[in-house]
């Protein structure tokens, strides 16, 4: 089945059409500005907009990057704080006139790792980091999606939540070596596979793809492995959520 997935950003909202029972991307991603204001009815219409330039007609998966409860965004995150407890699927669906499903995007990031990439067949719990502006995270069990499993919120010392010290967007704005940022990524993983123990920890996001520089500064007993799909992994998860949480959703 062809679905189109959404990738849903603070900067920008990029898709594309996938091949939902092989991951392939069927076509080059099509991205537009996320509007100013990151309000709902703007962002609706920048979704519409994608919709319309593949002429799709199916079902579309979005990744939304807050947290979504049954469709219903429960977190401004970086958005507008009129995004609060909007019904994100039915604000979308009545905008394209097509069946939308609407998950968390680290969640959506999750989906593509663990339905094409190198978390098919794990078993236990595995847990998603996607390392960017924050670092977003989705876990599975056996599989089967936890939803809304926002990680990078725990507090750290002064810090609201440990996200803005440890993720790469810290470690741009202070200048930090990837020795310095390391360890304290180091610290946060801690934290995760105290709190959680998972049996793999899987890395996403942009800094992934440069895993070889930090890596040695990596000390906890959880398998800790970088995804392949990277940059694809927002859209190519999101189509993928459209099949396994629409009749949840």
């Amino acid at each position: 089945m062809v679905v189109l997935g959404i990738d849903i950003g603070g900067s920008g909202m990029k898709g594309a059409l996938v091949n939902s029972l092989t991951g392939e991307m069927l076509t080059e991603r099509f991205r537009i500005p996320t509007p100013e204001s990151r309000k709902p009815q703007e962002m609706a219409e920048v979704v519409k907009k994608i919709v319309e330039h593949f002429n799709h007609k199916g079902p579309v998966g979005c990744g939304f990057p807050t947290i979504i409860r049954h469709g219903i965004c429960k977190s401004k995150g970086n958005l507008h704080k009129s995004w609060v407890n909007v019904n994100v699927r039915e604000l979308f669906s009545n905008a394209t006139g097509l069946p939308v499903t609407v998950i968390n995007d680290a969640d959506a990031a999750g989906y593509a790792t663990m339905n094409y990439g190198i978390g098919q067949g794990k078993e236990g719990l595995v847990v998603m980091i996607t390392i960017g502006t924050g670092l977003g995270s989705g876990a599975f069990f056996n599989g089967e999606l936890i939803p809304n499993f926002e990680l990078g919120q725990i507090p750290y010392k002064k810090h609201k939540k440990i996200e803005t010290w440890a993720a790469a967007s810290a470690k741009e704005n202070e200048g930090l070596s990837y020795k310095q940022w390391g360890k304290r990524f180091n610290i946060f993983l801690k934290y995760v596979e105290l709190l959680i123990s998972p049996d793999y920890i899987i890395l996403g996001g942009g800094t992934s793809k440069n895993f070889d520089e930090y890596k040695d500064y990596i000390t906890i007993e959880t398998p800790v492995i970088p995804a392949e799909l990277r940059n694809q992994a927002g859209i190519v998860g999101a189509a993928a959520a459209a099949l396994h949480e629409a009749p949840r959703d």
